[in-house]
C-alpha cells in the first residue's frame, strides 16, 4: 500500500523557539548536528495566539542565515488578515517557500471573541493562496486518531478535506505509536478522494512523564502495552530511552515499508534521539 505517487520520500525535522537566550544558544549548538543528517527542511513552531511570534521569527531568521530550508508554522486563530499578511510578506522576502498552516489554539484566558478573522485552518490556506498563489508549499495538520475537538473521525476527515480543497499540498500528522491508525487514516482519505502526501509525525520517547502530559493534551494515544512498560521503569531514564528508541524505530520501519511518503521528526530541540533513529533507519543513504 502506498500513500501517494511522490517519487522520493521527504524526511524533515521540527524545532520550537526557545524562550530564553540560553535556550537559543543551546539550540544553535544542536542544529548543526541535526542538519548534518540532511533533512529536507526544518519546521519551526508558533505558539498559541502568536505567543512565540518573535522567537519564531528569530529562529527562522537564524536558520535561513545558515542556508537551511525552513518551514515556519503559522497559526491563524487570534490574528487579523492584516497581521497574517504582514507575516507572509516577511517570510516571502526571506526567500521562504514552505509553510505549515494551522488553526492553532487561543492562549489561556483569551475568549472566543478575540479569535480574530480566521476560525479554521482551511480559511488560512485559502487566504495564503489568494494573496500569494503558489509562492508557498503549504502543509497542514492531520490526525490519524482524530482531533479531540472534532467530535468524531468522520467530522475530522471532513475538516481535513476542506484544508486540502483550499489548496494544501501535503500534510504532517500528529504523532502516534499505532501504525494501523495511520494506515487506516490514509485509506479513509483515499476513499474520500484525498491524494496529497500525508507524512507521519514521529515523536521520540525520552521522558515518559512529559510524553504522557503531551498525549493527554493533544489526544495522541499511547498504546496500553507501551504505557505499562514505561510506567514500570519508574525513574530509570536509561531504560525508558532504550525501550522508547526500539518502539519508535520499529514504528518508523513499518511506516516506511508500508509506503509512507516520508517522516517528520519532532526533535524537542535535541539532536541525540533523532540522530540515532535517522542513522539506524539509513535515511541519509
Amino acid at each position: 500500500m502506498t500513500t501517494s505517487t511522490t517519487p522520493t520520500r521527504v524526511y524533515s525535522v521540527e524545532l520550537f523557539p526557545p524562550k530564553t537566550a540560553e535556550g537559543m544558544d543551546k539550540l544553535k549548538q544542536e542544529i548543526p548536528r541535526i542538519n548534518a543528517l540532511g533533512p529536507a527542511y526544518f519546521s519551526v513552531t508558533y505558539g498559541a495566539g502568536g505567543s512565540t511570534r518573535e522567537g519564531t521569527f528569530e529562529t527562522v531568521a537564524w536558520l535561513r542565515a545558515q542556508g537551511i530550508d525552513t518551514a515556519p508554522h503559522l497559526a491563524c486563530i487570534g490574528s487579523t488578515r492584516d497581521q497574517v499578511l504582514e507575516i507572509l510578506a516577511h517570510y516571502h522576502e526571506q526567500g521562504i517557500n514552505r509553510l505549515v498552516a494551522l488553526r492553532g489554539d487561543l492562549p489561556s484566558g483569551m475568549g472566543a471573541g478575540n479569535s480574530g478573522d480566521f476560525r479554521y485552518a482551511n480559511e488560512l490556506v485559502s487566504f495564503v493562496r489568494a494573496e500569494f498563489g503558489d509562492a508557498f508549499v503549504i502543509e497542514v495538520a492531520a490526525y490519524p486518531e482524530y482531533h479531540p475537538q472534532s467530535g468524531s473521525p468522520a467530522r475530522d476527515l471532513e475538516n481535513f478535506k476542506r484544508k486540502v480543497e483550499a489548496g494544501a499540498d501535503a500534510a504532517i500528522t500528529q504523532y502516534f505509536y499505532n501504525a494501523d491508525a495511520y494506515f487506516g487514516f490514509v485509506e479513509s482519505c483515499e476513499r474520500a478522494g484525498i491524494t496529497i502526501p500525508i507524512v507521519p509525525g514521529i515523536m521520540p520517547i525520552t521522558n515518559y512523564t512529559q510524553l504522557a502530559r503531551f498525549s493527554d493534551a493533544c489526544g495522541a494515544e499511547i498504546p496500553r502495552w507501551i504505557r505499562r512498560r514505561l510506567e514500570g521503569y519508574g525513574d530509570d531514564v536509561e531504560s525508558i530511552r532504550a525501550f522508547g528508541h526500539e518502539v519508535v524505530l520499529g514504528l518508523c520501519r513499518r511506516l516506511i515499508e508500508g509506503g509512507a511518503p516520508g517522516l517528520h521528526f519532532y526533535t524537542m530541540n535535541q539532536s541525540g534521539p533523532v540522530t540515532r533513529l535517522w542513522r539506524e533507519l539509513g535515511l541519509s543513504d
